[in-house]
C-alpha cells in the first residue's frame, strides 16, 4: 500500500511540475467580456426603444468576435460590431462595420468606437 501512496504522490508531483512548465493554452475563441457586452447592448438597447433595431446575434469565433445588429431577423445585419485582437496594435481592436462591408470607425477604445451608431439629436425649433 505504501508503494502506491507514494506513486500516486509521485505522479502527481510531476504533473504539477508539468503543468507549471507548460505555457498556458490559448483560448479556442475570441469573446466579449462582460464590460464590453454592457457598452455595446447599452446602445442597442436605446436604438430598439426608438423603434430602429429589432434583432441582434452575437459569433464567438477563432480569430474575433462579432456583435451583429439587424432591423429584421430575416434581413442581412445593419451593422456589426467587431472585436479582433490580431489588429489590437495597429488600427485598434474594434471596429464598427456597416452592411455593405464598410469600416465606419475602428479604434482601441469600445466607447468612443459605438459613437457612430448613436443618433444625433437635432435642434427642434417651434
Amino acid at each position: 500500500m505504501a508503494e502506491s501512496e507514494e506513486e500516486i504522490s509521485g505522479s502527481g508531483a510531476q504533473l504539477v511540475a508539468l503543468a507549471a512548465a507548460r505555457p498556458a493554452a490559448a483560448p479556442r475563441y475570441v469573446a466579449f467580456d462582460r464590460h464590453e457586452l454592457n457598452l455595446i447592448l447599452r446602445v442597442y438597447g436605446r436604438m430598439v426603444a426608438a423603434g430602429e433595431w429589432r434583432d441582434y446575434a452575437i459569433d464567438h469565433l477563432k480569430d474575433r468576435a462579432v456583435f451583429s445588429i439587424f432591423r429584421r431577423t430575416a434581413e442581412m445585419p445593419l451593422f456589426r460590431v467587431e472585436k479582433d485582437p490580431a489588429l489590437a496594435r495597429r488600427q485598434g481592436t474594434y471596429s464598427v462595420i456597416a452592411a455593405g462591408g464598410y469600416i465606419m470607425k475602428r479604434g482601441h477604445d469600445l466607447r468612443q468606437v459605438l459613437t457612430v451608431l448613436e443618433k444625433q439629436l437635432k435642434l427642434v425649433e417651434p
